[in-house]
C-alpha cells in the first residue's frame, strides 16, 4: 500500500465510528443485504408446505423434502466455505453465491411441478450456504476491533428481521396470489443484489492457491449430510402412526445417524494430518482457542433452544389455540422488530463493555421465557405469548451478537474464513437437531395422550409443554456459559477483557 492510500485510508477512516472505507462500508452492506434475502427465502417454505401438498399432488412427506433438501444442501457446502474465501477472491465468491440463488429463485418461479421445484431449492441452498460465512469473514478482515460489535449488531438485524418477516410475508401472498409468487417476490431483490455485487463488489484479502481435498469434501458430505437427514427423520420415527411407516423411519434414522458420525470422525482425523501442511479443507486448529470452543458450545445451545422454539411455537399457536398463519406471524413480528432494533446499541455496548454485561442477563431472560413457554396450555391468552416473545428477543438480542463477535474475534485474522464455517456449521447442525428433538418430543407425547383417549388440543398441549421443557432446560447451561466467555483484546495475544 502507498503512502498516498494510506492518507486516503486514513482520512476516510477518521470520519467514519467504524474506521472503514466507504467502499469497505459499501461491500458490507452488499453482504448484508444479500444475506437478508438469502434468511428471508430460507424461512418462508414452512408456511407453505399445506398449500403446496394440495396445488402439486403431493404427500406431507414429499412436501417436506423441500424443506430437508435445503437443509441437506447447506450442510454439506458450508463446511467447504472456509476453503473456498481462502482460495477465491471476495469478488468472485459472492457473485457465485447470488448467481446460483438468483438462478433457483427463478427455477423455483418457473416450476411446473415437485421435481423441479426440489431441485431448485438445492440450487438455492448452494448459495444461501456461502453467504453467512462471507459475510462474517469479510467483516471480521475490515472491521477493527474497536468496533466490531457495532457492525456484528447490523447482522443481528439481518438474522433476527428475515426470519419474523419470512412467515409474515409468505402468509399474506399465499392467502393471496399462491405460492409460486414467494419466489416472484424474493426473485427481483436477488437480481437487484446480484446486479449491485457486480457493480461495486471488490476483492478483500489474499488468497491462497493450496488444492482441494477431494476426500474431505466427500467425508464432510456424508459427516454433516448424514447427521442432519438422520435428525430429520427423528419426528417422523416419534411420531405414533402407521407401524409400518415408524419402523423405516426408525431404521432410516439409525443408518443415517451411523454413516454420518463416522464419516464425521474420519472427516476430523483428516483435517488433523492435513493442517500439518495447511492443506485442510476445514482447519480445526480454531478450537485452539479456548475462547472461541466455549463461544461455539454457547451458540450449539442457544441454536438449539432457539430454532426448537420458533419452530414450535406457530405449531402451537395453530394447533391448540386455532390461531391462523397469517396472524401467528404477526404474533411473532414485534419480538422480531425489537431484536432488530436492539443489534446495534447491542453492539456498542459489547465495544465498550465487554460480553457479560450482555450475555449474562440475556441467556437468564432467554432461559427464563423458554420456562414460561413450558406452562403454556389450551386457555393461555395470545396477548401473553407476544409479550413472552418480546422478552424472548430481548435475551436472544443480548447474546448473538456478542456470541458473534467473541468467538471470531478470538482468532487470529488467517483462520477467519475456517471460523466463519464452523460457526455456521454449529448453527445449521444444531438449529436441525433443536427442531428434529423439539417436534419429536411434541409427536411422542401427543400420539401417547391420544391413545390413552385424550382430545387432539389437551394432546397437542401436553406435546407442545415437554417440548417447551426441553428447550428451557437446554438453555440452563447457557446461563453458566455466559459468565466464561471473554471479550477479545483488541490484538490477538493480548489480554482480554471481560
Amino acid at each position: 500500500m502507498t503512502a498516498a492510500t494510506d492518507s486516503i485510508r486514513i482520512s476516510a477512516a477518521s470520519t467514519s465510528p467504524t474506521g472503514l472505507t466507504s467502499r469497505e462500508t459499501r461491500v458490507i452492506w452488499l453482504l448484508l443485504g444479500a444475506a437478508f434475502v438469502a434468511i428471508l427465502n430460507e424461512t418462508t417454505m414452512g408456511v407453505a408446505i399445506p398449500h403446496l401438498i394440495t396445488d402439486l399432488g403431493i404427500t406431507a412427506l414429499a412436501a417436506q423434502w423441500l424443506t430437508t433438501a435445503f437443509m441437506l444442501t447447506m450442510a454439506v457446502v458450508i463446511p467447504v466455505t472456509g476453503f473456498l474465501l481462502q482460495r477465491f477472491t471476495t469478488r468472485a465468491v459472492f457473485l457465485t453465491a447470488m448467481s446460483l440463488f438468483s438462478l433457483g429463485t427463478l427455477l423455483a418461479f418457473l416450476s411446473p411441478g415437485f421435481p423441479m421445484l426440489l431441485v431448485a431449492r438445492v440450487v438455492q441452498a448452494s448459495g444461501t450456504a456461502i453467504m453467512m460465512p462471507l459475510l462474517m469473514t469479510t467483516l471480521m478482515t475490515l472491521v477493527p476491533p474497536h468496533a466490531r460489535g457495532r457492525m456484528m449488531g447490523r447482522v443481528s438485524v439481518v438474522i433476527s428481521l428475515a426470519p419474523a418477516i419470512g412467515p409474515t410475508v409468505s402468509g399474506i401472498l399465499l392467502d393471496t396470489v399462491g405460492w409460486r409468487w414467494i419466489f416472484g417476490l424474493i426473485l427481483p431483490i436477488a437480481l437487484v443484489a446480484l446486479a449491485a455485487g457486480a457493480r461495486w463488489m471488490v476483492n478483500l484479502g489474499e488468497t491462497s492457491k493450496a488444492p482441494i481435498d477431494v476426500w474431505s469434501v466427500i467425508l464432510s458430505a456424508f459427516g454433516f449430510g448424514g447427521l442432519v437427514f438422520g435428525l430429520s427423520q427423528i419426528g417422523g420415527a416419534a411420531h405414533g402412526g402407521d407401524a409400518s411407516a415408524e419402523a423405516l423411519s426408525t431404521t432410516t434414522l439409525v443408518t443415517s445417524l451411523g454413516i454420518g458420525a463416522i464419516a464425521l470422525g474420519l472427516f476430523v482425523w483428516r483435517q488433523l494430518r492435513l493442517q500439518r501442511r495447511d492443506d485442510a479443507l476445514l482447519d480445526l486448529r480454531v478450537f485452539r482457542s479456548a475462547n472461541f470452543s466455549i463461544s461455539i458450545v454457547q451458540m450449539l445451545l442457544v441454536s438449539m433452544s432457539f430454532f426448537g422454539t420458533i419452530t414450535l411455537l406457530p405449531i402451537y399457536l395453530q394447533g391448540v389455540l386455532g390461531v391462523s398463519a397469517f396472524a401467528t406471524g404477526l404474533i411473532v413480528l414485534p419480538g422480531a422488530l425489537v431484536m432488530g432494533l436492539l443489534g446495534p446499541a447491542v453492539g456498542r455496548i459489547y465495544d465498550n463493555y465487554g460480553t457479560r454485561v450482555l450475555l449474562v442477563p440475556g441467556s437468564i431472560i432467554s432461559s427464563g421465557v423458554l420456562w414460561f413457554y413450558a406452562t403454556l396450555g389450551p386457555a393461555t391468552p395470545v396477548w401473553a405469548i407476544a409479550i413472552a416473545q418480546i422478552v424472548l428477543s430481548v435475551g436472544l438480542a443480548l447474546s448473538f451478537t456478542p456470541l458473534f463477535t467473541a468467538s471470531l474475534g478470538s482468532l487470529p485474522p488467517r483462520q477467519y474464513s475456517h471460523g466463519s464455517a464452523v460457526l455456521a456449521t454449529v448453527q445449521q447442525v444444531a438449529g436441525a437437531a433443536g427442531i428434529a428433538l423439539m417436534v419429536a418430543i411434541l409427536s411422542g407425547v401427543s400420539a401417547g395422550m391420544l391413545a390413552d383417549g385424550a382430545v387432539q388440543v389437551d394432546a397437542d398441549a401436553a406435546g407442545s409443554q415437554a417440548a417447551f421443557m426441553t428447550a428451557a432446560i437446554v438453555s440452563l447451561p447457557a446461563i453458566i456459559g455466559a459468565f466464561l466467555i471473554r471479550k477479545p483484546a483488541d490484538s490477538i495475544g493480548a489480554p482480554m477483557a471481560h
